[in-house]
């Protein structure tokens, strides 16, 4: 029998020896990484994975130049990072809508189907997986190498957290498919396994370190360390399900590309299934929940994806949400509690919103101290229009309740257990505001005339309260986005004086030295360092966010996204703003002529830009900081920067499509003709528009004509 020979000390190897070596413990080492973080079944010791990762990193020392960017051995060892640097995302990291019911669900198979005008008997697939409770990532590879990991952030501008992905053994360095495209950014979920979080809660109460109150806050706090060397000592994995830039699609399907992912080295999820029916869909959603709890990792619902990509990208997306996915939640966990007070709160808008403010409790693991009343008239179990809603509800302080966290997020009260001892008193809603100003308390009134839900402080601006929030809003993630500058910090700076508009914010770094804020209790020389520099790097800002940031009333940010797509710029904004607070019916009718724009939005514009105080507020503000234009159209496209209206019956595609198609072009889409307009699409039945066409001279193309032009 031939006896095998000892392997070759690493002296004796030669660089062409040592090279195939060095690339066999990879493609050896990688193998194993796949067999435990993918498939929790690995085939060796742990002793043993050890010796070939010790041989590895041993070849690396003696030959450096085989070290490169996607080694294995550099998972670890690279130097702490002061602060993690912004990374733009090329193709945005948007949100999901939410579906809580089976009729939600079947809404939105019925609304894909009516924007691809798809028969019933048509064909339809969906790719559907759980939805991870992690933190969402996007991974950056050119050609094949991965060069840049990235949080999502913002969903257009996240943290660059290159070195920490790298020490995530369930990241490959380098793609390992046959085919690999260019430039391939894949999108995924930094997640933590339920048993590793004990474990790890345990050694962290051994070391007097933090406590993490669930997995996902522990994946996150160990991605985010300035250590890479504390994050690959946490064990994290990461499950690949999407993508952003790619320079060539390596399927034409979803379940097509996670097949590519798992080919390429990448964890993905095994539940992950293809469904041929809402039927199919609300089945694999019960056996998801079922399985929930013996699952070793967090999930809040299913995800939803058309399967199809060419049908994805003719859907696009409505705001900020893709048309083609939806995300299932799962219903919401409650708890039985009891009522201690009814606390008042002012929004930026004015309304007051009451809070039940309750005997602490665990919901969703998660404990609950405070939960929302909505309005008056829910308090008391009414409607608007004085109906019983849920005979005896009548929630007052001392009852005994049931809570829920809406969709997995949101406490709230949701009715009173009857059998249960009752307060003494009903609840008396305040008729003045809790504001200094003791201002009087107002309902609003619907389209209709009718007395509305909402009660509202009739001191707008005068309101502290309402400038508080204002502030809130204008610093928060989806406005301005400044780190180190929060709810607690705001009020405080408005409470000594020092920020009482937005614009104040952009003078504390000039002003500190009388404000002395290292000297503030929670506040030393390095957190006022990193607020400044937070505050000076937020003098840039896209046009949508700023919008946004203003806290117009009715202005949210799918409002505002399409303004700015609209106007362009700030200054052709801010001009037909202004115009429109004057009454200038030509810039009102230019404003409601936008897509998805209508009286009630151009109302709360008018009133915002019409306050004196207000604009002084944008004045100053806008001396301090840099608006950006909003996003180029398409320099290829022959309707880039053109305004389009579509009228009457489209027979090849939906009008819904068309204008998401003459987005994604760069084209303005406008609801009503002016003079302004460039092109009208006109299908069979075209009324009033067809006729304001040809009043103001605007070419009229037909379906056919709009796709020739288009290509």
């Amino acid at each position: 029998m031939k006896r095998a020979t000892a392997p070759k000390t690493i002296g004796e190897l030669n660089e062409k020896e040592a090279k195939a070596e060095h690339a066999r413990l990879e493609d050896e080492i990688g193998g194993h990484d796949r067999l435990y973080y993918q498939q929790d079944a690995p085939k060796i010791s742990d002793a043993a994975y050890d010796a070939l990762r010790r041989r590895y990193e041993a070849i690396e020392k003696h030959f450096p130049a085989l070290r490169t960017l996607s080694s294995l051995s550099q998972r670890v060892g690279a130097a702490p990072a002061a602060k993690f640097a912004k990374v733009r995302h090329t193709v945005p990291m948007l949100s999901l809508a939410n579906a809580f019911t089976e009729d939600d669900v079947r809404d939105f198979a019925a609304r894909v189907r009516r924007f691809l005008k798809l028969a019933e008997n048509e064909p339809l697939a969906f790719s559907a997986e759980p939805k991870i409770d992690g933190l969402s990532m996007s991974l950056r590879y050119e050609k094949g190498e991965l060069v840049t990991a990235a949080t999502r952030g913002d969903g257009s501008v996240g943290e660059d957290v290159t070195a920490n992905i790298r020490t995530l053994k369930a990241v490959p360095h380098k793609l390992k498919a046959r085919h690999v495209p260019a430039v391939c950014d894949v999108r995924g979920e930094v997640y933590m396994t339920k048993t590793d979080f004990l474990k790890l809660n345990e050694r962290q109460k051994e070391s007097g370190g933090q406590i993490f109150a669930n997995p996902r806050n522990s994946a996150a706090g160990s991605l985010r360390q300035k250590d890479p060397a504390v994050t690959a000592s946490r064990p994290l994995g990461f499950f690949a399900y999407g993508w952003g830039e790619i320079s060539e699609m390596s399927a034409k399907t979803q379940s097509g590309m996670i097949e590519w992912f798992d080919n390429c080295g990448f964890s993905v999820n095994p539940l992950t299934r293809l469904c041929r029916s809402v039927e199919e869909l609300v089945a694999f959603h019960r056996s998801i929940e079922e399985r929930r709890a013996k699952l070793d990792y967090d999930i809040d619902g299913v995800v939803y994806k058309v399967d199809r990509i060419d049908f994805q990208e003719r859907l696009g997306f409505a705001g900020r949400d893709p048309r083609w996915a939806i995300a299932h939640k799962f219903p919401a966990e409650q708890a039985i509690t009891r009522v201690k007070g009814i606390l008042i709160t002012v929004g930026r808008t004015g309304t007051l919103t009451p809070t039940a403010q309750l005997d602490p409790v665990t919901v969703g693991g998660v404990v609950v101290q405070n939960a929302t009343l909505h309005n008056e008239d829910y308090i008391k179990g009414i409607g608007g229009n004085g109906e019983v809603l849920r005979e005896g509800r009548d929630i007052r302080i001392g009852d005994t309740v049931i809570i829920q966290r809406a969709g997995d997020v949101i406490p709230q009260v949701v009715d009173v257990v009857a059998d249960k001892p009752r307060g003494k008193k009903k609840y008396p809603f305040p008729k003045k505001c809790p504001c200094p100003l003791h201002t009087d308390i107002v309902r609003e009134t619907t389209a209709t005339g009718e007395e509305g839900a909402r009660a509202r402080c009739s001191g707008e601006f005068a309101c502290p309260f309402q400038k508080i929030e204002h502030l809130k809003l204008f610093a928060s993630r989806r406005a301005f986005d400044i780190d180190g500058l929060g709810e607690k910090q705001i009020e405080l700076f408005f409470e000594k004086g020092w920020v009482q508009e937005p614009a104040d914010i952009f003078t504390l770094g000039e002003r500190n030295k009388k404000i002395k804020l290292e000297d503030e209790e929670g506040f030393g020389e390095t957190s006022v360092r990193n607020l400044f520099a937070a505050i000076r790097n937020r003098r840039e800002i896209v046009l949508d966010r700023f919008i946004y940031a203003l806290g117009i009333r009715h202005v949210g940010e799918t409002t505002a996204l399409a303004l700015a797509r609209g106007y362009g710029s700030w200054k052709a904004f801010h001009d037909a703003c202004l115009k429109a607070a004057k009454g200038d019916e030509e810039a009102i009718a230019e404003m409601d002529a936008l897509d998805q724009i209508g009286e009630t939005v151009i109302e709360g514009i008018k009133a915002y830009f019409g306050e004196k105080h207000n604009r002084g507020i944008v004045e100053r503000l806008t001396k301090r900081v840099k608006i950006l234009d909003a996003e180029k159209p398409r320099a290829d496209s022959k309707v880039a920067g053109k305004t389009v209206v579509f009228t009457g019956t489209l027979e090849k595609i939906t009008r819904d499509e068309a204008k998401a198609q003459a987005e994604r072009l760069g084209a303005k889409v406008a609801g009503s003709v002016s003079k302004k307009t460039d092109y009208v699409v006109a299908g069979p039945s075209a009324g009033s528009k067809l006729a304001e066409a040809k009043k103001h001279g605007v070419k009229v193309l037909t379906e056919d004509e709009w796709f020739k032009l288009v290509g």
